[in-house]
C-alpha cells in the first residue's frame, strides 16, 4: 500500500502567482539594472567636469602668480594669495579659501555657495594634504560632501614663512542633484510600470492558465462511473495541444474501461449458463437411480470443461496483452505452413489440403502464429464440415496465412463482429458451442505481430480466414558490429531485433497435398 503523501508545509504558490513573481522580479531587475547604469555613468561625467573645473581654477591661479604685480614680482607669497582669492570668480555650488599657515585667512570679495570654513576640520585638513604639492580630492566629513583642489602659493624670494595654500572646492550634493532628482522620478516610473506589468502579467496568465484550470476541473469530475467529459480545444499551441492529449487519453481510458465492463459482463454470461445446467441437474437428479447419476455426472463433467476451456482462452487472451507477449525469432513462413498442416491434419475430422505456399520470411513467434493458424483451423472444423484447405500468399508489406472451409460462410454483417470476444454468430449461421473467445485470440495474436486478421468468402464457397503477418525487412542495421545482419522489426510498439535467416530451401514444385498425405 502506498504511504500516505506527507502534508505541504509552508506557502504554497500558485503557477500563476509563480509566473506573475518571476515576469515582476525580472522586469524589476532589468529597469535597475539601466538605472543604475545610466546614473553611474551621469555620475562619472559631472566628476570628472568638476575635476576639469578644479583644474582649470589652479591653472588661473598660477597664471596670475607668474604674471606678477604690475609686471614686477609679488613681494611676498601673501600677497600672491590675497590677489588670488580676491580676483578668483566663483562658479556655483563652489567656494573659495586662502589658508596661511593652517588658518582661513582669505575669502573672496563676492558671496560664495559653498563655506568652505563651516567644516570645522576641512582647513587643517588641507593643510596638511597640500602642504608641498598640489592635491585634488573628496573630503566628505562634517556632514559635508566636497570635491577639493589645494595648492601651495610660493614666491621667490618672499620674505613670507610658513604655508601658503589656495583652496577652491565644489560641493558634490548639489553638482550631483541634476541627476539624483531625475533618479528619483525615474526609480517611482518604475515602480508605476512594475505594478501595471504585475497586473497585465496577472491577466495574461489567467487567460493562458484557463486551460489547465479546465483540464484540472474535468480531471476531478472524471470517475470510472462517467469518462464523458472532454476539453474544448481551441488555437494550435502547447496548451491546445494539451487538452487534444487529454481527451485522446479520457477516449483510451473510456474505451478501456467500457471493454472492461463488457468482458466482466460477458465473462458472467458466459460462466452462467453452464452453472445453471449443472446446478438445474444437480437437483432434479434421482440419487437412488444409477443411470441418472450417470447421465448428470457425465454431463457436468462436460460443463466442467466447457467452464475451464473458457477460463484457459481468458488467460490466453490476457497473457498476450502482457508485457512480454511473444517469443520473435526469424521465421521461415513456409515450412511454418507446412508444420501447421501436418499438425491440422490430427484434429478430430479435419480434412486438411495444402494449396500454394509462398516463400517468404517474417519475424515473429513460430508458437503463437501456430496456435492462431490452428485455431482457425477448429474453427472450420466446427463451422465448415471439416474439409480445410490451407495457404499462404506474399504481398508487398506480408505474408498472409489462409485457411479455407466449405460451411455456410459468414454474413457480410457479421464478418466485422466475428472477431469480438464472446461472438459466436447467430444460430443459423456459423454459430455453435464454445467460448467464443477463439478468433478474438487469432486477431490479438495477429496485431501483436503488427499484423491483422480479417475473414471474406472463398471461392467456391464457404469462409476464408486469413491472419496477415508483416515480412520481415530486408534492410541491415547498421551501426553495431556485434548485429550486423540482424533486423529491426517493430512489434505491438516496441522494436525487436531479431538474427538473420537463413537463405530459404526451395523445393521442386510438387502437387498440392492430399488429406492422406
Amino acid at each position: 500500500m502506498t504511504p500516505a503523501a506527507a502534508p505541504r508545509t509552508g506557502v504554497v504558490w500558485t503557477v500563476r502567482t509563480r509566473i506573475v513573481l518571476v515576469i515582476v522580479v525580472v522586469s524589476a531587475l532589468g529597469m535597475l539594472s539601466v538605472g543604475v547604469a545610466v546614473y553611474l555613468v551621469e555620475r562619472d561625467r559631472i566628476l570628472a567636469d568638476v575635476d576639469e573645473r578644479l583644474r582649470a581654477s589652479l591653472e588661473s591661479a598660477r597664471a596670475l602668480v607668474a604674471t606678477g604685480l604690475g609686471g614686477e614680482p609679488w613681494p611676498s607669497s601673501q600677497a600672491a594669495l590675497e590677489a588670488v582669492v580676491t580676483r578668483t570668480s566663483p562658479d556655483d555650488n563652489t567656494g573659495a579659501l586662502g589658508v596661511i599657515d593652517g588658518t582661513a585667512a582669505l575669502i573672496p570679495g563676492v558671496p560664495l555657495d559653498v563655506d568652505l570654513q563651516s567644516a570645522p576640520g576641512f582647513v587643517g585638513y588641507v593643510s596638511e594634504v597640500a602642504a608641498t604639492d598640489p592635491a585634488l580630492g573628496t573630503y566628505a566629513d562634517d556632514g559635508v560632501a566636497w570635491r577639493y583642489l589645494a595648492a601651495p602659493i610660493a614666491v621667490a624670494d618672499s620674505p613670507s614663512p610658513g604655508t601658503v595654500l589656495f583652496v577652491t572646492a565644489y560641493d558634490l550634493d548639489a553638482e550631483l542633484a541634476e541627476i539624483d532628482d531625475p533618479a528619483r522620478v525615474y526609480l517611482i516610473a518604475a515602480a508605476v510600470a512594475i505594478v501595471l506589468i504585475a497586473g497585465a502579467a496577472g491577466i495574461v496568465a489567467a487567460r493562458l492558465l484557463r486551460p489547465l484550470r479546465r483540464m484540472r476541473e474535468t480531471a476531478a469530475r472524471v470517475s470510472a462511473r462517467s469518462l464523458a467529459e472532454r476539453l474544448p480545444v481551441r488555437g494550435n499551441d502547447d496548451v491546445s495541444h494539451l487538452a487534444a492529449t487529454m481527451n485522446d487519453m479520457l477516449d483510451r481510458l473510456d474505451a478501456a474501461l467500457d471493454a472492461q465492463r463488457r468482458l466482466l459482463s460477458d465473462v458472467g454470461h458466459e460462466l452462467k449458463t453452464p452453472l445453471t445446467i449443472v446446478s438445474g441437474h444437480l437437483e432434479v437428479m434421482d440419487a437412488g437411480d444409477a443411470s441418472d447419476v450417470r447421465e448428470t455426472r457425465e454431463l457436468v463433467i462436460d460443463e466442467l470443461a466447457r467452464m475451464g476451456r473458457l477460463v484457459q482462452d481468458l488467460a490466453d487472451e490476457a497473457a498476450l496483452h502482457g508485457p512480454a507477449p511473444l517469443a520473435m525469432q526469424p521465421v521461415d513462413a513456409a515450412a511454418l505452413l507446412r508444420q501447421i498442416a501436418r499438425k491440422a491434419e490430427g484434429l478430430e475430422g479435419a480434412r486438411v489440403t495444402l494449396a500454394e505456399v509462398a516463400a517468404a520470411r517474417i519475424a515473429g513467434d513460430p508458437a503463437r502464429i501456430t496456435q492462431a493458424v490452428l485455431q482457425l483451423a477448429q474453427n472450420g472444423v466446427t463451422h465448415g464440415g471439416g474439409d480445410l484447405t490451407l495457404g499462404s500468399r506474399r504481398t508487398p508489406d506480408a505474408v498472409e496465412l489462409w485457411v479455407r472451409d466449405r460451411g455456410p460462410g459468414v454474413p457480410a454483417d457479421e464478418r466485422d463482429r466475428v472477431f469480438d470476444r464472446f461472438h459466436r454468430g447467430d444460430a443459423g449461421g456459423r454459430g455453435a458451442e464454445g467460448s467464443g473467445l477463439g478468433l478474438s485470440i487469432v486477431l490479438v495474436i495477429a496485431r501483436a505481430h503488427g499484423g491483422t486478421a480479417w475473414v471474406r468468402d472463398a471461392p467456391g464457397g464457404g469462409a476464408e480466414f486469413v491472419v496477415s503477418i508483416p515480412r520481415q525487412s530486408d534492410a541491415a542495421s547498421p551501426g553495431d558490429p556485434g548485429t550486423q545482419g540482424h533486423r529491426r522489426v517493430t512489434v505491438d510498439g516496441r522494436e525487436v531485433i531479431v538474427p538473420p535467416v537463413p537463405p530459404l530451401h526451395r523445393p521442386a514444385a510438387r502437387s498440392p497435398r492430399s488429406p492422406q498425405e
